[in-house]
C-alpha cells in the first residue's frame, strides 16, 4: 500500500474530526450533555490520533543508521499501537466514566435543545465523508478481500486504523444521537448516560481490536501469502534449483526481509554461485512490488535435512487467507 494513499485518508480524517470536535464541545457547554461531551473526547482522540499516524509516517521514512541497519519502517505500527491505546483510555475508558457519573446524577436537556441533535445530524454527514474516501482508499489496494480481510490482513496501518476510527465515529455518532434524542422526548437523562455508554464499550471494542492487529505486526510478520508465493516462485531459474527452506518478514509495511537457503547444483564454482543469486535477486525484486533485503544461502540438496527444516518451520509459514 502507497504511504500516499494512506496520507490522504488521514488528512480527510483529520480535517473532519477537527471541525467536528469543536462543534461538539460548543453543544455540549450548552446543553451539559454527557453524550455530547463523550463524542467531544472521542473526536479529540480521533485527531490527535491522526497526527500520530502522520508523525508515525514521517518518523518511518527516516534513513537507516547503524543503530538500526534494517530503517525505521516498524515506527508506523508503534505510533498504530499508541493510537489503540488513545482510542481506548482517552475515547472509551473516558466515555464510560462520564456515563456512570450521568446515570448516577441524570439531568435532562433543558436548553438549547436543538443544538446537540445539528450537530450531531451534520457530524454523521462530515464522518461519512470521511469514511468514503477511506474506503475509496482501501478499494485501490484491497483486490479481491473484503473489507475485514483487508483489514486484518494488510501489513500497512494507516488506512485499517483511518476504517475503524471512521466506522467507529459513524455508529458513536448514532449512539451519541439515539441518546440525546430518547433524553429530549422523554425527559429522563439517563438515556443520554446509556447513549455515552454505548459510545464508550464501542470504542473499548476497536481499540482492543486495534491493538492486537498493530502487536502480531510490531512482533515481526511473514509477507502476505500472495507475496510469499511470488518469492518463492521466482528465487528457482539458472544455477537455482529450488528453494530448500524460506522465511519472510515484514521490517515495515512496504519492506520485507526475505531469508532462504536454496539448492544449486553440485560441482558450481563460487563464481557461478554468485551469479545465480544475483540473478535471483533481481527476479524476487521484478515479482514483488515491495522493497526487499534478500539473503539466499546456497547448498546442496538433500531431502532428508530439506524435510527437517521444513517441519520445523511449519508453523511459521504464512496460511493462505487474510489475516494475521
Amino acid at each position: 500500500m502507497s504511504a500516499s494513499g494512506g496520507t490522504r485518508a488521514i488528512i480527510a480524517a483529520l480535517t473532519a474530526n477537527v471541525g467536528i470536535a469543536i462543534s461538539k464541545f460548543v453543544a455540549y457547554l450548552l446543553t451539559g450533555s454527557s453524550s455530547m461531551l463523550a463524542e467531544s473526547i472521542h473526536s479529540v482522540a480521533d485527531s490527535g490520533n491522526q497526527v500520530l499516524l502522520l508523525v508515525g509516517g514521517r518518523r518511518a521514512a527516516r534513513r537507516a543508521s547503524a543503530v538500526h541497519q534494517f530503517g525505521y519502517g516498524r515506527a508506523r505500527y508503534v505510533y498504530a499501537f499508541i493510537v489503540s491505546i488513545v482510542l481506548f483510555t482517552l475515547g472509551g475508558l473516558f466515555a464510560l466514566y462520564e456515563a456512570w457519573n450521568k446515570f448516577a446524577e441524570p439531568h435532562a436537556i433543558t436548553s438549547w435543545q436543538w443544538v446537540p441533535v445539528t450537530v450531531l445530524v451534520v457530524a454523521i454527514g462530515l464522518e461519512a465523508r470521511s469514511f468514503w474516501v477511506a474506503i475509496h482508499e482501501a478499494n485501490a489496494v484491497r483486490g479481491r478481500h473484503s473489507l475485514m480481510e483487508f483489514i486484518k490482513g494488510s501489513r500497512a496501518p494507516e488506512i485499517p486504523v483511518i476504517l475503524l476510527e471512521d466506522f467507529g465515529a459513524l455508529v458513536g455518532l448514532v449512539f451519541g444521537l439515539f441518546g440525546v434524542g430518547m433524553t429530549l422526548v422523554t425527559g429522563d437523562g439517563r438515556w443520554d448516560a446509556v447513549g455515552s455508554a454505548a459510545i464508550g464499550v464501542l470504542l473499548v471494542i476497536i481499540a482492543i481490536f486495534l491493538a492486537i492487529e498493530m502487536y502480531s505486526m510490531l512482533i515481526g510478520e511473514s509477507a502476505a501469502p500472495e507475496h510469499h508465493r511470488a518469492i518463492e516462485e521466482a528465487i528457482p531459474g539458472d544455477g537455482v534449483e529450488q528453494v530448500i527452506h524460506m522465511r519472510t518478514m515484514h521490517l515495515g509495511p512496504d519492506d520485507v526481509l526475505v531469508a532462504a537457503k536454496v539448492a544449486v547444483p553440485a560441482g558450481t564454482t563460487a563464481e557461478q554461485i554468485a551469479t545465480a543469486i544475483d540473478q535471483a535477486e533481481k527476479r524476487v525484486r521484478a515479482a514483488v512490488p515491495l522493497k526487499v533485503q534478500i539473503y539466499l544461502e546456497p547448498d546442496l540438496y538433500d531431502a532428508a535435512r530439506a524435510h527437517e527444516a521444513t517441519a520445523s518451520g511449519a508453523a511459521a509459514a504464512p496460511e493462505d487467507s487474510a489475516g494475521h
